[in-house]
């Protein structure tokens, strides 16, 4: 497949200042985009569903698979628009849909062969050198992910759509944090994005772009690069693992950017080293995917954001309380710094065991705190998972409530009336109209019982 994509950043750019004012809407900024999107959710165990082993391509071998095979081959049902409503009513305004891509191209997965007559597994791997996935994606795939999007954007809602386990530690994984990976795959890597760009280009600011999920080396190493490695770590070989971070974020900024259009300024997303977010003091170098990280040379000002992923250990609870403010804290110095909001791509809590009130305390400190930094958030999963998503209805409905809480105060959110709450003689507790700015009446921010609540 010829990739279609400019040479020079001087053509980019001499594009866009062509471009008239009537060709292409103007884009709100990205710190606005993540003021915009408040609360986020991830559509998770859906379109990033894959079999993850080359020596076992358990979907693959059903030779009849649909995109609903994929869909649902993770115990998940078929996504459905009501699904996005519920998240909507409940004060989320943004959803993260991770799509893996590489069982959606042009292998042919002809040597997996399932289950024989008698029942008995009769398999060959699938050799990607022999059956390579290719660059094109197929019609079908793109479809449903385009018809998922469609039900976020026409709730109103901002949808981050992405790369996900085409990265990773699994061996199925083509997409990896070393220059020579880089050199042999960018072309690829861009060709699909410039079909999702074209894909989408003529959608409005309420959907973003990120380039790849949690990119590894290949000695797939978490934490930061050279982590695990066997020959101990290695200086030099760790600043190449971070180079070629930057390279596939600055090849994903130029394929989307080539696209015009809307891509034209487009908010785009760049994660860190296998999207790190720094936390922790057991090493020196953990900090490192952070500081190595680079803002994309771009074409537009404004338009990128980074991410990292955050899952914090609550056995302690005011340690973990104490380790997100310094995580936070970096955050800003590491990558606000360098010129783009940050968005916190996937998070969610480990340890505590089975103290639900330590998970609900610490689910609202952190809303609250990425609220009060400018910092999106997006849960990963949970909340409403498998047979709950198609009624549609919250399974971990005192999570929600806490997010909702610690994010929007406590009054939580409050939707459904299109105008500032009028306050009656009889209501003494109501604050005076005069005293909001025109700005939020027009964004249905109103007051009642003494609260200022958010439409």
């Amino acid at each position: 497949m010829r990739i279609r994509r400019f040479t020079s950043i001087l053509l980019l750019t001499f594009l866009v200042k062509s471009l008239s004012a009537q060709e292409v809407i103007t884009f709100e900024l990205a710190s606005e985009a993540v003021e915009h999107m408040r609360l986020g959710w991830n559509l998770g165990n859906t379109l990033d569903s894959n079999s993850g082993d080359t020596l076992r391509m358990w979907i693959e071998a059903n030779k009849n698979r649909t995109p609903t095979s994929y869909e649902t081959a993770w115990g998940q049902k078929v996504t459905q628009a009501k699904l996005f409503k519920l998240f909507k009513e409940a004060g989320f305004n943004a959803v993260r849909v991770p799509v893996t891509w590489y069982p959606h191209m042009e292998a042919t997965f002809s040597s997996v062969n399932g289950y024989d007559d008698n029942g008995t597994w009769s398999y060959t791997p699938w050799l990607p050198s022999n059956d390579d996935i290719g660059t094109k994606i197929q019609k079908t795939w793109m479809r449903r992910v385009r018809q998922i999007v469609d039900y976020i954007v026409k709730q109103g809602m901002y949808c981050i759509l992405n790369i996900h386990h085409d990265t990773g530690a699994s061996n199925t994984a083509w997409l990896i944090a070393d220059e020579e990976v880089y050199a042999r795959q960018h072309e690829r890597f861009e060709a699909i994005w410039t079909q999702i760009a074209e894909e989408f280009r003529d959608y409005d600011e309420h959907l973003l772009f990120e380039g790849y999920n949690e990119m590894l080396d290949a000695n797939h190493s978490w934490c930061y690069a050279q982590f695990g490695s066997t020959q101990g770590y290695d200086d030099a070989k760790a600043k190449a693992s971070y180079k070629a971070i930057n390279n596939y974020a600055q090849s994903f900024v130029n394929a989307v950017r080539a696209t015009g259009g809307n891509n034209l300024q487009r908010n785009l997303v760049v994660s860190t080293y296998a999207a790190c977010d720094g936390n922790g003091t057991w090493s020196s170098h953990l900090q490192d995917p952070l500081k190595e990280m680079q803002l994309p040379t771009d074409v537009v000002d404004g338009h990128l954001l980074f991410e990292v992923h955050c899952y914090p250990d609550i056995s302690t609870l005011a340690s973990a309380k104490s380790n997100l403010n310094k995580t936070i804290s970096q955050l800003k110095a590491y990558l606000v710094k360098k010129g783009a909001p940050v968005i916190i791509g996937e998070w969610g809590i480990s340890g505590g065991g089975d103290n639900r009130d330590n998970h609900i305390e610490f689910v609202k400190f952190f809303a609250q705190r990425c609220k009060e930094n400018g910092i999106g958030l997006f849960h990963w999963m949970g909340l409403s998972d498998g047979e709950h998503r198609t009624v549609p209805e919250f399974n971990e409905q005192d999570l929600v409530d806490a997010m909702v809480e610690g994010f929007y105060g406590e009054g939580g959110y409050v939707d459904g009336i299109e105008i500032p709450y009028a306050p009656q003689p009889q209501d003494s507790k109501c604050f005076n109209l005069s005293g909001i700015p025109s700005s939020d009446k027009q964004h249905g921010i109103y007051l009642k019982n003494g609260k200022k609540y958010i439409k």
